[in-house]
């Protein structure tokens, strides 16, 4: 396992650990993000790197094999000839190639392994990323859901419940019924009040009426004497 395998499972281990810790999840899960987008681009840039160093290996593996059959045909041609002298000097730039060859193939090889392993943690990296993402779009509408429950609970608990309704018109009906009650109070005791005027009239008529007719006899018996 490479060292930039273990360093994302060490950071994936974290945000789990963290995860059951944390009062914001979405919070640290945008931190994740950020932290694996710059890890991408980190290996994007050195994965075009090794494609740029695998593919100058593979010129010179390219220019040695051919170097090295054409200095063969050489040295065949040579000896065809019976310039023997020509053909080892031939040779032995072929021998010469042949070593490269070896050589840079072995460093191709390895370049290859490397990139095709980069390569595979890249693509690990990007499904990584997109599966936490779609978590993130996940638990940010879990997160929503509850803010918006608590607002209502918290609504709720200020004006009250449909429980309450009976209780808040069953005062007001007594209220009502006070007022009501004071009214007819009110009511009556006006009545009470126009019914003792029109007596204490009749009252007053009746005395002067009778005081009318005292005077009245009063005179007359004056008159007589």
């Amino acid at each position: 396992m490479s060292v930039f395998r273990r360093m994302r499972d060490i950071t994936v281990a974290n945000l789990n650990e963290r995860l059951e810790q944390s009062q914001d999840p979405v919070k640290l899960i945008d931190q994740f993000l950020h932290s694996t987008r710059e890890e991408i681009s980190e290996a994007e840039r050195l994965y075009q790197q090794y494609a740029s160093h695998t593919k100058q290996l593979q010129q010179q593996v390219n220019q040695a094999t051919a170097m090295k059959n054409k200095r063969e045909e050489q040295a065949l041609l040579a000896l065809k000839a019976g310039e023997d002298h020509l053909a080892k000097l031939a040779l032995q730039e072929k021998i010469i190639h042949e070593e490269k060859l070896e050589q840079y193939s072995g460093l191709l090889e390895q370049s290859q392994v490397s990139l095709y392993e980069l390569e595979s943690q890249l693509n690990e990296l990007k499904v990584e990323y997109q599966t936490v993402y779609n978590k993130r779009q996940y638990y940010a509408a879990r997160m929503e859901s509850l803010r918006l429950q608590q607002r209502m609970n918290q609504r709720a608990g200020t004006y009250g419940n449909g429980g309450d309704v009976p209780k808040m018109f069953g005062r007001l009906e007594d209220r009502m019924n006070d007022w009501e009650l004071e009214a007819k109070s009110l009511r009556d005791l006006r009545r009470m009040g126009q019914e003792y005027a029109v007596q204490a009239g009749e009252t007053v008529a009746t005395v002067l009426e009778r005081e009318m007719a005292r005077l009245k006899e009063k005179l007359n018996n004056d008159g007589k004497e």
